[in-house]
């Protein structure tokens, strides 16, 4: 159950993370609505939307919403095939509609059975892939995009194909930013004559640090000046008519065109999957450990996205990246998420020329960091020691993340571990030894507590295996419940199979029938009477 939190309880701590969220979120709504073909005020509409109304519904205390990287494909592909943005938008309405019927449904529920590792593994390829695109950011290259998390780029590029575009292109300028905000990032709190400034985020003071070197740069008009193409891009409205021109509405005219409803459940099925991603992540990072409300999150996110399309936003999800940021920023309440949002709105609105001055190579050196604690290599030593079943999964999706994308990434960990799951039942449904039976031994097999379908195949081929001229204990005294198909198996090696072989078969502890799942009470499997 999720314990109740005052929002205005650790606004000291709540504050400085949302500030810190809010630089971080910045140039991703930015970058993410650039990539996705969409107007750039539609990802700052996302990102309020998300941070407003999506927070203060929301029962996670840590995660936060805004347009997201993994929909970025979806929403350029759609906005082409659909013609237009304002039918795009009103693909994401619905799709905002359907997310709320299902967290009614109780759709949410499916995130119980997301594993561990999968999630870890997810966070930690998040974290690999944060760290090497902003690579290029931190050292003044501008052509890899901001926004786009999928190891295949709308350039042609991949993640490590623009690496290597790096070289050759690295501006002097922009190191030295990035080498001074990192030195800040994680000095900030070590230096004790700083100790009394605690409560001012690091992240503010390299922010400010870097556009006050970058201002000095172009004034004295040096060749380390960053240009515009390596700042953030906030558009600037003149006048109350040029913001409303930046605003755009859904078009429900088209709400009976096909291609509409597909996108729409296109986005619904994959924003509700990231969203449910990274609130089990978000909560696996809480020291406080509270859990969030899985179905209370999809109604929150249908109605964000619901607002968002109405004001001409993004589709959105709760997002790795920003709910990582939060974390580490160390938010203790969803009101950070919230003063995230406000101050979007307000920067968006009343300051966008001053935001315009920050470079891209301070917020690079944010996320660097917030990349490294992700994938912290003490994490990947962890779950290396935990043995194959618990590794191979983690490293699976990690490597998944980085060269496909989140969703691959988590589906390829999902895979794998149900094999590990279905390879680890079927061992532990009985106990058998293989060994050298000798003439008149009694071979021992013990069955478990639940025997079910998925156990049949190791069963069956156990019995296959045993000797001719044995004698074969099959113990079912502890066994509550038995399927249908293992129970038949049975009855048939002791019928047929075991007199071909003149195999004697001793039956312990089975019962007269088994009341099975789903099963009416005249529908028992009666065993004891039919083997006899």
């Amino acid at each position: 159950m999720t314990k109740k939190t005052k929002l205005l309880a650790n606004l000291g701590s709540d504050f400085p993370a949302g500030l810190v969220v809010f630089l971080v979120a910045l140039p991703l709504c930015l970058g993410i609505a650039l990539a996705s073909g969409a107007p750039l005020f539609s990802g700052i509409i996302s990102g309020v939307v998300g941070g407003i109304v999506v927070g203060l519904i929301s029962k996670s205390h840590l995660s936060v919403s805004g347009p997201a990287a993994g929909l970025t494909a979806i929403v350029l592909s759609a906005i082409t095939t659909l013609g237009g943005f304002e039918i795009f938008l009103l693909a994401v309405f619905l799709a905002g509609v359907l997310q709320l019927i299902s967290g009614f449904l109780k759709a949410g529920s499916i995130s119980n059975y997301f594993p561990n590792n999968v999630i870890e593994g997810m966070l930690a390829g998040i974290g690999v892939i944060i760290f090497l695109k902003q690579i290029p950011h931190a050292v003044g290259y501008d052509e890899d995009y901001i926004g786009d998390l999928a190891f295949l780029q709308p350039n042609g590029q991949n993640t490590f194909s623009e690496l290597f575009s790096v070289i050759g292109n690295v501006h002097l300028g922009a190191v030295l930013i990035t080498s001074v905000s990192l030195l800040i990032l994680i000095g900030w709190n070590k230096i004790s004559f700083l100790k009394n400034l605690k409560l001012i985020p690091a992240a503010l003071i390299a922010v400010i640090v870097g556009v006050i070197i970058n201002e000095i740069f172009i004034v004295t008009e040096s060749s380390l000046a960053v240009t515009a193409d390596h700042l953030v891009k906030l558009p600037v409205p003149k006048s109350f008519e040029e913001f409303q021109q930046i605003l755009v509405f859904p078009d429900f005219s088209a709400i009976v065109n096909q291609e509409v409803w597909i996108v729409a459940f296109t986005i619904a099925i994959v924003a509700s999957i990231e969203t449910l991603l990274c609130v089990e992540a978000a909560d696996k990072m809480d020291v406080q450990k509270r859990h969030t409300d899985t179905n209370v999150e999809l109604k929150a996110q249908g109605i964000g996205n619901i607002i968002s399309s109405l004001l001409g936003g993004l589709p959105m999800t709760s997002v790795v990246v920003r709910t990582s940021a939060n974390a580490n920023a160390g938010a203790k309440s969803k009101m950070a998420t919230v003063i995230h949002g406000v101050l979007l709105f307000v920067s968006a609105l009343a300051i966008p020329f001053l935001l315009n001055k920050i470079p891209l190579a301070t917020l690079a050196a944010v996320l660097l960091l917030v990349g490294y604690k992700l994938a912290n290599p003490k994490v990947i030593t962890h779950f290396y020691e935990q043995g194959k079943y618990q590794f191979i999964p983690f490293i699976a999706t990690l490597l998944g993340v980085v060269f496909t994308d989140l969703l691959k990434g988590v589906a390829l960990g999902m895979i794998i571990s149900v094999v590990f799951i279905l390879k680890g039942n079927m061992k532990r449904a009985y106990d058998f030894k293989k060994e050298q039976y000798h003439e008149d031994d009694i071979i021992h097999i013990k069955l478990a507590q639940e025997v079910s379908f998925l156990n049949k195949a190791a069963i069956k081929k156990t019995l296959q295996e045993i000797p001719e001229n044995s004698v074969v204990r099959i113990n079912a005294s502890e066994t509550v419940y038995i399927a249908h198909d293992v129970l038949d198996l049975i009855k048939d090696f002791k019928k047929v199979q075991s007199k071909d072989k003149n195999i004697k078969v001793k039956l312990v502890g089975f019962k007269k029938a088994y009341e099975l799942e789903n099963t009416k009470e005249e529908e028992k499997h009666v065993f004891v009477e039919s083997i006899n």
